[in-house]
């Protein structure tokens, strides 16, 4: 049984589905929330990792499982993937909510955006691309890259972290964490470049 139709037992009422879900994956979970709180010095919050392990679950059940049934194993994602992004995400969300003074952008080496990356400065687009276009272009280049990859440009770019912190969600060197980064850059100028745009070198 893959992963999408064991999610699928899992968001239709299988209760025996549901057991070897939270058996399976609440280590992965916990461990992960855990991993986030100690790498990012966060040792504050340490004491309410419990709840935020409980948040996370509650949220996958939330609405008739609608976070749940949103994983569809897209782009060869695994549930482990997919699960590890989402306690990711609601992790840093707590911690948000639990000390809006903290920023979670500390120590980020500089300001960037997908904008910065693949906007030519010395020529622009054509004039009939529109904004619309040029969004839709974007999510289309995203949308073929890694689920790691995405993972990557979630934290870097949307999330603000610091390549030096994000190492340590992949658990790899920064000379690692450095090289990837390059590359799923260089994989978005040449897919932005097949679709008309004018990139500087």
């Amino acid at each position: 049984m893959n992963d999408l139709e064991f999610v699928r037992r899992c968001v239709n009422g299988d209760q025996q589905a549901w057991g070897e879900f939270i058996e399976k994956y609440s280590r992965l979970v916990y461990n992960y929330a855990l991993s986030i709180l100690s790498s990012n010095n966060y040792s504050f919050a340490q004491n309410h990792l419990p709840d935020i392990f409980q948040e996370i679950f509650a949220s996958l059940l939330k609405d008739n499982c609608k976070k749940l049934r949103s994983f569809q194993a897209r782009n060869g994602c695994s549930l482990a993937t997919w699960l590890r992004q989402v306690t990711i995400n609601s992790t840093i969300d707590y911690l948000r909510k639990l000390k809006p003074a903290a920023s979670l952008d500390e120590g980020a080496e500089e300001e960037i955006s997908l904008a910065d990356i693949l906007t030519d400065r010395s020529a622009s687009a054509p004039d009939l691309l529109t904004q619309e276009e040029k969004l839709g272009a974007l999510k289309d280049c995203i949308s073929k890259l890694r689920a790691e990859d995405k993972f990557l440009l979630e934290l870097y770019l949307n999330r603000g972290l610091s390549l030096e912190k994000i190492k340590g969600y992949f658990r790899v060197s920064r000379g690692a964490i450095d090289m990837q980064k390059l590359r799923v850059i260089a994989r978005l100028k040449a897919c932005f470049k097949r679709k008309g745009f004018m990139l500087d070198s």
